[in-house]
């Protein structure tokens, strides 16, 4: 293995972490609890999913492609690569509209509203959003610079890079929620706000290549 190879596979691992570290950024911001154990979990979580995603996709074009051959393979890659397009761009549009809809009745209502407590269901669903459009790197990397014996090479490097960037967003997000204490709301909008942008740069991603 070249060292061409494992530079190519850390800038694939550092493409994919910045998804996750934004959503880290607004898990940071929108949950009032969260110590130094959710957090592991919420980097851990996130971690397995940017490795699992493309895993699962290389392997998948992997078994298409020695059922029915090359082509099979290719028309299946890109099929593939447009539906987890839309679902991720979906996904966290859904999520995002809804957090701002939220952080927006919030701040018109005249009740103080405790803040957003920690949630292992929530944080289930964003690491899958967040990941989804992970799997179209797996149908990119079949074929390209990876092979069986290097793609879990690139889901050790996936995983330890998103662990690093998601503790930093973290720790990033609890800076922001700091310097907005008592505005709870405003937090919640910057979040939905970031899950939107982020959707809405899945669909750029892979329509510009950009």
């Amino acid at each position: 293995m070249t060292a061409e190879i494992i530079i190519q596979i850390i800038l694939f691992g550092i493409a994919l972490a910045m998804d996750a570290f934004a959503v880290s950024v607004t898990d940071g911001l929108v949950y009032s609890d969260i110590n130094k154990k959710k957090s592991v979990f919420i980097a851990s979580l996130f971690g397995l999913f940017q490795a699992v995603m493309p895993l699962s996709s290389f392997l998948l074009i992997e078994l298409i492609t020695k059922l029915v051959g090359e082509s099979g393979g290719e028309k299946t890659g890109n099929i593939l690569s447009i539906v987890i397009t839309w679902v991720s761009f979906g996904l966290l549009l859904f999520i995002g509209i809804k957090m701002l809809i939220e952080g927006i009745k919030d701040t018109k209502c005249t009740e103080e509203k405790e803040p957003k407590k920690f949630s292992y269901k929530e944080v289930f669903i964003m690491a899958i959003a967040t990941s989804i459009d992970a799997m179209a790197v797996g149908v990119s990397l079949h074929g390209g610079i990876s092979t069986m014996s290097t793609i879990w090479l690139h889901i050790v490097i996936i995983m330890v890079i998103t662990f690093i960037f998601c503790i930093i967003g973290l720790c990033l997000g609890k800076v922001i929620y700091k310097l907005f204490k008592g505005k709870y709301e405003i937090t919640v909008i910057i979040g939905g706000c970031i899950l939107i942008l982020l959707g809405i740069w899945v669909l750029l991603s892979h329509y510009l290549g950009i």
